[in-house]
């Protein structure tokens, strides 16, 4: 009788934390993996600190990263659940430069203002906050569908969306920023990028 009691006990304890979005241990997901666990051994090391997952699809990069994802997410590759619910192309919860880093695994290409996310999304991080992106090579990633009969992903936008075009908006954008880490082609056809953003340089006093 004992036994049946913790165990129904425990049961009531991980149903609280699952509505919560919490869990006691780590699942793995059913169905087909996130691309976060693809690239979580070589990603995870740079986001430190107090930090966002946006569109963590319930797999969020870290245990402690805050989960930004839509109400209903259209991705369910784990069991965390959402913290922060909403448009993640708008952080309206967070001031300017309070986050340590930004990630982000294949969203970024779901977005038709691509430059207006990536402004927004360094925003948010501190002087040498790191942008941590995880994302496909559109033109690799449409071939591997058709290749493999993989369903596609019609939420993407951008025909494009490649590793170049991101570093070349990034160049261009008000934030400057420095490369730490980018491999163009991995997993198949994804492609992985991780920027410090850089302080502004404040000019002499009476200038």
């Amino acid at each position: 009788m004992t036994r049946i009691s913790r165990k129904f006990g425990m049961a009531v304890i991980r149903w609280i934390l699952l509505k919560y979005g919490y869990e006691i241990t780590r699942k793995t997901p059913i169905g087909y993996p996130s691309e976060t666990s693809k690239c979580r051994e070589r990603l995870a090391k740079f986001c430190t600190g107090c930090g966002v997952d946006l569109g963590a699809g319930g797999d969020p990069i870290t245990h402690s990263a805050i989960r930004v994802d839509l109400p209903e997410p259209y991705a369910h590759v784990g069991t965390y659940g959402v913290q922060l619910a909403g448009d993640a192309a708008r952080l309206v919860w967070f001031e300017d430069e309070v986050l340590d880093y930004v990630y982000s695994s294949h969203l970024l290409e779901d977005f038709e203002d691509t430059e207006g996310a990536l402004k927004e999304w360094l925003r948010v991080l501190k002087p040498k906050g790191r942008l941590v992106l995880f994302c496909p090579d559109e033109p690799t990633y449409r071939a591997h569908c058709t290749a493999t009969g993989q369903p596609y992903n019609t939420n993407h936008k951008i025909p494009d969306f490649t590793l170049e075009k991101i570093k070349k908006i990034l160049i261009q954008g008000e934030e400057k920023t420095r490369i730490l880490h980018e491999v163009a082609l991995i997993d198949e056809y994804s492609w992985e990028l991780v920027v410090e953003k850089l302080a502004r340089s404040i000019p002499p006093s009476g200038i």
